[in-house]
């Protein structure tokens, strides 16, 4: 069984006139930063060495209220990763073979 390999994951598609980007970090190589307050704008960034995504408040400018929606958006749907990730940890933890054959049947 192979050791999984990291990787980050960008593609860009223009369909009608309008770009999507989309960003997908498959690795623990990542770092989470928030940083601004002292009456600067605040902002969240995650990056690895191939990619960056940053949020921060709407126009650059004042916290609106929708600023303050999406910031509990990303709590809350941090919080729920963190909680998978744990949850799966401990059953991979607790029973290797299981976890094993779940990554024989990915690779398969």
């Amino acid at each position: 069984m192979s050791e999984p390999k990291p990787y980050t994951y960008v593609t860009a598609s223009i369909r009608e006139g309008l770009t999507r980007l989309d960003v997908s970090f498959c690795t623990s190589e990542v770092s989470a930063r928030a940083f601004g307050g002292d009456g600067e704008r605040p902002f969240l960034t995650l990056s690895s060495a191939e990619a960056q995504m940053t949020v921060t408040t709407t126009d650059c400018g004042p916290v609106t209220d929708r600023d303050v929606i999406l910031a509990r958006q990303i709590v809350e749907a941090a919080a729920r990763y963190l909680a998978d990730c744990e949850r799966l940890h401990t059953e991979q933890s607790t029973n290797p073979h299981q976890a094993e054959q779940s990554e024989q049947g990915e690779a398969a």
